[in-house]
């Protein structure tokens, strides 16, 4: 959920094409054949955990049908394929809470689900998940847009052998703004939540539009934060790094990106929600929470509402939470029959002891009104620290 794709223009369009091409070779099978290859096809784009083969294969099985999925690791890029064409090729879709609500409903990528059938599934979740639950419905509270699963809170994470849970916690985004700990920390590769978290070193709410002294102190932050850190990679590098001590803390990550390392057998990785920051209620943390909705394909799979169900059963929202890559807290440990598949050791993992009080102080995650703006300013200063 949450390091940036890197993916050129070029690049898109050239698979984008490919993708076209091969749903135009299929409109030259007759309707009929076509809608009888498709009760047993089912693609899938998402984060990495639902493509894992230990969530699909039993389902392949159980069904018969040939599945594929794609995963990228960056919202507007996945909606971007829909918004290409691509509507025609996806069945299910899998990003971050407003995208369903705020973009992909209002334009019609994506179709709602059948309240009755999918509904009672919110009732044997965690309490906030409750129905109706505000990021699975429309604008109107009508239409039921997708089911939510995994979960969690990300800000940043330290070594809590170099600074103490406590203390990071207490100190915040001001980690950076303290000059002492240039050289002391990395930036993962995640473009949307480094946007946020230098509105928050900077001092001011992410999720709304900036004024120009705003956009000017945003400017001057991301230029020092990025100019102060040792190393800019991906989780594992995050994670390498951290535990050999060649940093103390990274931004941006959380339960998502430290839960491989604690894993592995490093508690001292551990994922850190400020107590306090510059959001609506003085919360300092962002939380993001998936959901999974289905694509407004003009020959939607049958099975595409069949894996909604699926991914529901205690089973296998347990093995969602702790497929392959990193694992996560998922909505469906409200229902005994799935909490108690879970080892001490994958709650240890996940940081299920803190995990509610660390929710409790974030804000969700929501969409950036001026992010284009906010995102080239940061890039610019990405550049310039490297090549500086």
């Amino acid at each position: 959920m949450a390091n940036s794709s890197k993916i050129s223009r070029r690049n898109f369009m050239q698979q984008s094409a490919l993708w076209a091409a091969a749903f135009a070779g299929a409109g030259s099978v007759l309707p009929g054949q076509a809608f009888a290859a498709r009760e047993k096809e089912l693609n899938i784009l998402c984060w990495e955990g639902y493509n894992s083969a230990q969530v699909l294969d039993p389902f392949r099985t159980s069904k018969g049908a040939t599945v594929k999925a794609e995963s990228l690791t960056n919202d507007p890029t996945m909606i971007n394929r829909l918004r290409a064409g691509e509507t025609n090729v996806w069945d299910l879709i899998n990003v971050n809470n407003p995208w369903a609500r705020k973009v992909m409903h209002p334009e019609k990528l994506i179709k709602p689900l059948d309240r009755g059938r999918f509904e009672p599934f919110f009732g044997s979740m965690m309490p906030e998940f409750k129905a109706p639950y505000k990021w699975a419905m429309d604008e109107a509270g009508a239409e039921l847009l997708g089911m939510a699963q995994r979960f969690g809170p990300y800000s940043y994470v330290v070594n809590t052998d170099k600074i103490s849970r406590a203390a990071a916690e207490d100190q915040g985004w001001n980690l950076w703004n303290d000059p002492a700990n240039a050289g002391k920390y990395g930036i993962l590769e995640s473009d949307d939540w480094n946007v946020f978290n230098i509105c928050l070193i900077a001092g001011f709410d992410p999720f709304k539009v900036h004024s120009d002294d705003e956009v000017a102190k945003f400017t001057e932050t991301a230029k020092r934060v990025f100019k102060g850190a040792k190393v800019v990679g991906d989780i594992a590098t995050m994670n390498q790094s951290l535990i050999a001590g060649e940093i103390d803390f990274h931004m941006t990550g959380g339960t998502y990106s430290a839960s491989p390392a604690r894993a592995d057998g490093h508690p001292e990785i551990r994922g850190i929600t400020p107590k306090s920051g510059p959001m609506a209620g003085g919360k300092g943390g962002v939380a993001w929470i998936e959901i999974t909705s289905t694509v407004n394909n003009p020959e939607l799979s049958p099975l595409a509402a069949d894996f909604l169900e699926y991914v529901q059963a205690p089973d296998i929202a347990h093995t969602v939470a702790f497929a392959e890559g990193t694992f996560n807290p998922v909505a469906q440990m409200g229902n005994p029959d799935c909490f108690k598949l879970f080892t001490a050791e994958q709650l240890d993992a996940i940081q299920w002891d803190s995990l509610a009080e660390e929710m409790g102080r974030c804000a969700e995650y929501d969409i950036v009104p001026d992010y284009d703006k906010l995102l080239d300013i940061m890039s610019a200063a990405k550049r310039e620290a490297s090549a500086g």
